[in-house]
């Protein structure tokens, strides 16, 4: 059981930074792919960024793409998604989540192939 929580949100003009945090415990956390996706007020669930365990390989929404850094530190145990340029349309509830050593028949944007999720952070972008 891997329990999650997600730091770093908060209230920011347009065109600032945030760096989210999710920390981990209770599992093996270098084994797990990590992930991040956001909710925003009557929209679906939404992929933001991942990272995979076993190569690093990172992958982004186009939407976030060259504003968005996602990074882990697997002897801390804690994932990062650095978040610059930031827009009004990336205000949502940011959710990190991991998954188990593979993503199986899936893939990493979808949410079902995630085993654990966090309760979420708010980040809220004004104009």
């Amino acid at each position: 059981q891997v329990q999650l929580v997600e730091s770093g949100g908060g209230l920011v003009q347009a065109g600032g930074s945030l760096r989210l945090s999710c920390a981990a415990s209770g599992g093996i956390f270098r084994r797990y792919n990590m992930g991040w996706f956001r909710q925003a007020p009557g929209k679906e669930r939404e992929f933001v960024a991942a990272i995979r365990w076993n190569d690093g390989n990172t992958y982004y929404a186009d939407s976030v793409k060259g504003r968005s850094t996602i990074s882990r530190d697997d002897y801390k145990n804690l994932m990062y998604l650095q978040m610059n340029n930031l827009k009004p349309g990336d205000t949502a509830v940011y959710y990190c989540a991991a998954n188990w050593n593979t993503y199986g028949s899936g893939s990493y944007d979808f949410p079902d192939v995630y085993d654990y999720w966090g309760q979420g952070t708010q980040v809220t972008v004004s104009s």
